[in-house]
């Protein structure tokens, strides 16, 4: 007869570890075959197998009593389950906690712990479990690699107090002590696998790089934000020199290439940058960084060529690379931010930046194909999100059409220009109340921005500028008059109509209106100058300068005028004010206003104000 085993017997256990062991490591080999397959579905499907697995067996056994030989086998399921789980999901979540927790309280059930553990928050569970470890050295390996994982957990929620408090406890040497994160990952050394433990997915050695990369390269971009550069350089040098894959490396090498910059060393930046295409395939960022790094240096060319090329790597769609089925770097990393200096952002936000600094760089013709594509856009809806980018804050919609009418104006294209207005009125002028006493009770009934005054009135000063290079006079004073009219007639009280956006703050700010003011002003002076109209000119100026005493143009103007009227002595006085003024630093206010409107304001400069200054200097001069 032969002779049975009973089940509780010491064999029948050693006999079921085995074949958990056995069913582990098949397990692992599955998924990892599904990470070399080239086939996404039966990649997927082979990895999911392997979780359900992975799921199935842990069940098995935490459905017995935890005992000090099997929990190692455990803790290394459990590792397993999470790190694959992780993957497939591309990012932690809640019961993945609750799978840590778990495993911990295993290990303090084996010590009769178990109303310990109701009494301990995570951080407590965590505590006792690498005490008790220290009494059963064959837990540490597993209780280390779940360690990882519960770092990782931490590090992605941003935990960064508790994720120190584990790192100190899980190093012995002297620097347990520290709180630099750096230094403790540095610090913290895994003990080694046995050559017979169960198969892990990824090592606690592997997983301890992973965290350390991370870090530093979170850090690093922190650090360089908020303007603390040479530790910056520090850790992403770390992250660099790391377990940094490629399509990271393009990031990290990009993040040194502006703290580089910053630094005020533009040739070791541009090093970087080049190091960062030759990396791999997302271009985008160390593009957006080169234009930046050549506009700083003034080559102008080289910064449009930059954002040309942005333009052309954002509109080819990338195929994403398979994950490895493993907790990796970019697993780690924060979602991307849009105020990051590495957010390059949509084909058509870099557009805009190409388009834009297309105008402000005097590339006119350029700028103006570039707004119009980027109306195109807008119009037929093929991108109802668009946005500009926010670093630097870009426009909002209807500045986008003042730009684009500016832009086409500059080249000489007034007739399109009129017809970009006319669309832009078609969309705002229905807010405006039809008399001044009506304004008010308007914006109450509408739900639309209470700052498209300055759009429309901004609208019609450009209309009037268009109407000056067809050479129709009368129209462009008539846009002009319907500018100033819109202006004076908005009230005080529009600044007390609630937050406004960022590009609603910038159009509406004193100083910008103040500008748009006298804009329109002296442009109309300008077109009765040219009807032969120079006393209504001179009303138009005084009222200019009144309005802004500091511009300069505005007084050349006046003082142009007062000399064909034959009004020595104003001329005199306003001359010697004007002296003065030159002496006294000026201020430079273009940088807080819209492009559109510096573009506006380009236009009414005058072009022999040089002139002007020597003949009242000789003038002056006779007299004496």
């Amino acid at each position: 007869m032969a002779h049975q085993t009973p089940l509780g017997s010491s064999a029948s256990h050693v006999s079921c570890l085995d074949l958990w062991r056995e069913k582990n490591d098949q397990l692992v080999r599955q998924a990892k075959v599904a990470q070399d397959s080239s086939l996404p579905l039966r990649r997927q499907q082979l990895a999911q197998d392997a979780l359900e697995g992975l799921r199935g067996l842990l069940c098995s056994l935490q459905g017995l009593p935890a005992t000090v030989s099997v929990l190692p086998l455990e803790l290394t399921v459990i590792c397993n389950f999470i790190t694959l789980r992780a993957n497939l999901a591309q990012g932690f979540t809640e019961d993945l906690a609750q799978d840590i927790q778990q495993g911990l309280e295993r290990v303090l059930e084996t010590q009769g712990q178990l109303e310990a553990r109701l009494e301990h928050e995570l951080w407590g569970l965590w505590d006792a479990a690498l005490r008790v470890s220290s009494l059963l050295p064959e837990l540490l390996p597993a209780l280390h690699h779940l360690a990882g994982l519960q770092a990782a957990l931490w590090l992605t929620t941003n935990r960064f107090g508790d994720l120190t408090l584990l790192l100190q406890t899980l190093t012995v040497s002297q620097s347990s002590a520290s709180e630099d994160m750096l230094l403790l990952l540095k610090s913290w050394r895994p003990p080694t696998e046995e050559s017979d433990a169960p198969l892990t997915l990824q090592n606690a050695r592997g997983l301890r790089d992973v965290l350390l990369t991370a870090f530093a390269y979170r850090q690093g971009l922190q650090e360089l934000i908020t303007g603390s550069l040479p530790k910056a350089l520090s850790s992403l040098h770390e992250a660099a020199s790391g377990l940094c894959p490629r399509s990271l490396l393009v990031q990290v090498y990009t993040a040194l290439g502006t703290c580089l910059r910053k630094m005020g060393s533009p040739q070791r930046a541009l090093l970087y940058l080049v190091a960062a295409l030759k990396e791999g395939s997302t271009w985008g960022p160390p593009l957006l960084e080169a234009s930046r790094l050549y506009q700083q240096l003034g080559n102008i060319a080289a910064e449009i060529e930059s954002l040309e090329l942005l333009v052309e790597a954002l509109s080819i769609t990338r195929i994403p690379e398979a994950h490895q089925l493993l907790i990796e770097v970019e697993l780690l990393l924060p979602r991307p931010d849009p105020a990051s200096p590495l957010h390059c952002g949509t084909q058509s936000q870099a557009k805009y930046l190409l388009a834009s600094r297309c105008l402000q760089t005097g590339r006119a013709v350029d700028a103006a194909e570039h707004y119009l594509d980027l109306l195109a856009l807008l119009l037929d809806g093929s991108e109802p999100k668009f946005s500009p980018p926010p670093c630097p804050p870009g426009p909002c919609v209807p500045e986008l059409f003042l730009e684009a009418a500016a832009a086409l104006i500059q080249a000489g294209r007034a007739q399109d220009a009129l017809t970009v207005c006319e669309e832009l009125l078609s969309r705002t002028s229905f807010l405006l109340p039809k008399r001044p006493r009506l304004w008010e009770d308007a914006r109450r009934r509408t739900k639309e921005s209470p700052h498209c005054s300055p759009w429309v009135s901004a609208t019609h000063l450009l209309q009037g500028q268009a109407w000056v290079q067809l050479g129709a006079q009368k129209e462009a004073i008539s846009e002009y008059s319907r500018c100033l009219e819109l202006l004076f007639r908005a009230t005080p009280k529009d600044k007390e109509q609630g937050p406004a956006s960022i590009c609603e703050q910038g159009c509406t700010s004193d100083m910008a209106l103040q500008q748009l003011q006298t804009a329109a002003l002296i442009s109309r002076g300008l077109e009765w100058v040219a009807l032969g109209q120079d006393t209504k000119a001179l009303q138009d100026f005084l009222l200019s300068v009144q309005m802004c005493p500091g511009n300069q143009d505005a007084s050349y103007h006046l003082l142009q005028t007062l000399r064909r009227l034959d009004r020595r002595d104003e001329a005199t006085a306003l001359w010697r004010r004007l002296e003065a003024q030159t002496e006294l630093p000026q201020e430079n206010t273009a940088r807080s206003l819209p492009l559109y409107l510096e573009t506006c304001l380009g236009w009414i400069c005058p072009p022999d104000r040089e002139t002007l200054r020597e003949e009242f200097q000789t003038s002056e001069t006779c007299d004496l």
